[in-house]
C-alpha cells in the first residue's frame, strides 16, 4: 500500500525490515552417475535425474548389474543421504559407455548423462554437492564431471583410473589441476552379494557416502581423511603406511595430492588434498568452505534483489552476513570472517545504476595434516632427586 494514495481514515503497514536470518545450504546431497541395465526403468529412467530419499528402496529397484546397486549399497553403509541418481546406458564398448556417461544435450534440449545433474535443482528442488561416477570415472569422465561441479559448486571424488602402480597414479594426478576434484588410489575390496565372493569395490562410492555422513554428523569443514569406513574388507593394492615415517607409499601419494586408503583401526581414507594448483584451496575443507559460503550468502539474498537501494537496506544486508559469519565462527566452521561496504567501489555512479557491492572475507579451518612433537632428554629433573628421596622416607 502506498502512502501517496488518498485515504480518509487509519492505515497500518506491516514492515519486514531488519537483518535476515541466513540458513546454510544443504551439503549432504550426492549426485551419482551409474549404469544398471536391469534396473526398474520406471523408477530410474535413462538420462534423467531421480531423487532417492529412501536409499534402501532405491537399491531394491536398482537391479544387480552395472554400478548402480553396488554404489548405492556402499553409500548406504555410511549414511542415509539424499541421492540424485542419473542412470546411463551401458554401451557396446567401454568408449561408448564413456560417451554415455559424459552425456550432452539431446535434440529436444534435454541434458543427458552426467550433464543431467545440472537439471536436478529445477526438476527436483535440490542441488547435488557431492559428485561421482564410481567404476565409470575414466579420465574423460572425470574431466567432464569436474566441469559440471564448477557450475554447481560441488566436489568430485574420482579414482586414479587405469593406474596399476603408485608411480602411474602420481602421473595420472598430473592431468588435473582443479580444486573441485579429489583423486583416490587404490580401491577397496568388499563382499559382493551377487557373486558371493570378495571383489573390488570402487572407493569413490564409499567416499560419496562418507562425505555425506561427515556433513550430517560433523560438518562440511571436516575432510574425509582418517574416518572409519563401513563395508570394505581389504584393498586392491598394497599401500605401505606408517604414522611416523615420511618414506611410505601413503606419504608419496599424499605428497602428490592423492588420497589413499589405509587399515589402521579400521579402513580409512588418508589424505585431505584436492587437485588445486591454488594453495588457498589445497585442502578439501577449504574448497567446500568457499563453495558453501558462496551459495549460502548468495541464495539468502534472493529477496534483496530489486528492493529499494537505501542505507537501511544495506545495513540489513551487512548485519545479516556478519551474523552468519559469527555463527559459523562459533560453530567452528570458519576461524573468522567479516562483511563491509567499500566506498571506493560503491561510487555514486554505480549506486545510481542500481549496482551494490558487499565485500566479505573469511578464514577456512585447515586440517591438522602434519602434527609434530619435539622430544628432549634432560637431566634437570635430577635437581630435586635427594629431597624427593628424603620426603618419601619421611
Amino acid at each position: 500500500m502506498s502512502l501517496t494514495t488518498y485515504h480518509h481514515g487509519v492505515r497500518v503497514f506491516e514492515l519486514s525490515e531488519g537483518a535476515r536470518t541466513i540458513r546454510t545450504v544443504a551439503t549432504a546431497i550426492i549426485g551419482l552417475v551409474a549404469t544398471a541395465e536391469d534396473a526398474d526403468a520406471a523408477v530410474f529412467p535413462l538420462d534423467t535425474p531421480v531423487l532417492v530419499t529412501n536409499i534402501w528402496a532405491g537399491i531394491s529397484k536398482a537391479g544387480s548389474r552395472g554400478t548402480l546397486a553396488k554404489s548405492l549399497t556402499a553409500i548406504a553403509d555410511q549414511a542415509r543421504p539424499v541421492v540424485v541418481v542419473v542412470r546411463v546406458a551401458e554401451g557396446e564398448t567401454a568408449a561408448k559407455t564413456t560417451t554415455n556417461v559424459i552425456g550432452g544435450v539431446s535434440a529436444d534440449g534435454k541434458y543427458t548423462g552426467a550433464k543431467a545433474l545440472l537439471a536436478a535443482q529445477a526438476q527436483l528442488g535440490v542441488k547435488p554437492r557431492i559428485l561421482g561416477a564410481p567404476g565409470l570415472d575414466t579420465q574423460e569422465v572425470t574431466a567432464a564431471i569436474v566441469a559440471i561441479a564448477q557450475q554447481l559448486r560441488s566436489m568430485v571424488y574420482a579414482s586414479g583410473h587405469g593406474a596399476a602402480t603408485i608411480p602411474e597414479a602420481v602421473t595420472y594426478r598430473k592431468q588435473f589441476g582443479q580444486r573441485e576434484l579429489m583423486l583416490i588410489y587404490p580401491d577397496f575390496t568388499a563382499w559382493d552379494q551377487t557373486a558371493s565372493a570378495t571383489a573390488a569395490a570402487p572407493a569413490v562410492a564409499y567416499a560419496l557416502g562418507l562425505r555425506a555422513k561427515i556433513d550430517e554428523e560433523f560438518g562440511w569443514h571436516k575432510t574425509i581423511s582418517n574416518v572409519v569406513v563401513n563395508g570394505p574388507n581389504g584393498l586392491t593394492k598394497d599401500v605401505f603406511f606408517d604414522l611416523q615415517s615420511e618414506s611410505t607409499d601413503a606419504g608419496v601419494l599424499n605428497a602428490a595430492g592423492i588420497t589413499t586408503l589405509i587399515n589402521q583401526g579400521g579402513y580409512r581414507f588418508w589424505g585431505s588434498r584436492t587437485c588445486s594448483e591454488d594453495t588457498n584451496f589445497a585442502f578439501e575443507s577449504s574448497t567446500r568452505t568457499a563453495q558453501v559460503l558462496a551459495d549460502t550468502i548468495a541464495e539468502a539474498h534472493f529477496a534483496a534483489v530489486d528492493l529499494p537501494l537505501l542505507p537501511g537496506s544495506v545495513r540489513d544486508i551487512l548485519d545479516g552476513v556478519n551474523a552468519k559469519l559469527r555463527e559459523l565462527k562459533t560453530g567452528g566452521y570458519i576461524l573468522d570472517g567479516k562483511a563491509w561496504l567499500d566506498e571506493e567501489i560503491n561510487t555514486a555512479d554505480r549506486l545510481k545504476a542500481g549496482k551494490l557491492v558487499i565485500d566479505y572475507d573469511y578464514t577456512p579451518v585447515p586440517p591438522i595434516e602434519d602434527l609434530a612433537f619435539r622430544q628432549r632428554i634432560t637431566d634437570r629433573y635430577y635437581g630435586d632427586f635427594a629431597s624427593s628421596v628424603a620426603t618419601s622416607a619421611a
